[in-house]
């Protein structure tokens, strides 16, 4: 087999992990806003220690670009929110909106996942040692992945159906992803350019959906799983280098 290749079965990886961390959350749907609290820490350190630090060694030639688009892409965000008409949470006849904004953010996480797919088949196209280790660097976060789909979703709407397909789309994403990067080649920055745009929009659903709502039905021990999801990203991204 062609080793670049050899990428989209090792991909299948990152589906069993993406749909494990999505079982815990469905796991736990009942203790919701335990569970937004974790997550909320856990995105905001994925978008600060994973996604950002990608982008701009992808960017090292055009870093320019890195500011604005990451503004772009919370500022994106925000507008979205503003026209579905979002964030008016006490009015039952919201709820609709508030589902979208779920959909939302798992649609953000899953072209995400998708990105890392991408990634790792066009790793293995430049050395299979390469490719390794980056799959152990995707495989590091997609169980977190998983966990915030499910979060996302059902944050702003208690649909469970709705919150499996969007985890089922999300877990494929990235076996998707390595499969067009194994078979086509993008380049590095426009690469880049789609990670910095997806830095500012996470910061935004942590910063503005997530964290808020745990707070909203705040504890110390709530806050303690908000440091301890954002230590634990920030430890895997130190031992994946």
């Amino acid at each position: 087999m062609d080793e670049q290749l050899i990428a989209i079965p090792l991909a299948t990886l990152t589906v069993l992990t993406t749909l494990g961390g999505g079982w815990l959350a469905l796991r736990m749907s009942h203790s919701l806003p335990t569970l937004i609290a974790l997550s909320g820490g856990v995105v905001v350190a994925v978008a600060m220690f994973e996604v950002l630090p990608e982008a701009i060694e992808l960017l090292e030639d055009d870093p320019d670009t890195l500011a604005p688009l990451i503004g772009a892409g919370f500022l994106s965000f925000f507008l979205a929110e503003r026209v579905l008409v979002l964030h008016h949470r006490d009015d039952p006849e919201d709820a609709r909106s508030h589902g979208q904004v779920g959909v939302l953010g798992a649609l953000g996480l899953s072209a995400h996942s998708f990105v890392d797919g991408l990634a790792i088949g066009l790793a293995f196209g430049a050395d299979t040692a390469v490719g390794v280790l980056v799959l152990v660097a995707v495989l590091s976060h997609d169980f977190a992945d998983g966990l915030n789909t499910v979060s996302f979703v059902l944050s702003q709407s208690d649909d469970r159906k709705r919150a499996k397909r969007w985890l089922w789309i999300d877990a494929v994403a990235p076996l998707v992803g390595a499969t067009v990067g194994a078979l086509i080649h993008v380049s590095d920055v426009a690469l880049g350019q789609l990670l910095a745009f997806y830095v500012g929009f996470f910061l935004y659903m942590g910063a503005t959906d997530l964290l808020p709502e745990a707070h909203e039905h705040g504890s110390w021990g709530r806050v303690g799983l908000t440091v301890l999801g954002f230590a634990a990203i920030f430890g895997v991204s130190l031992l994946t280098g």
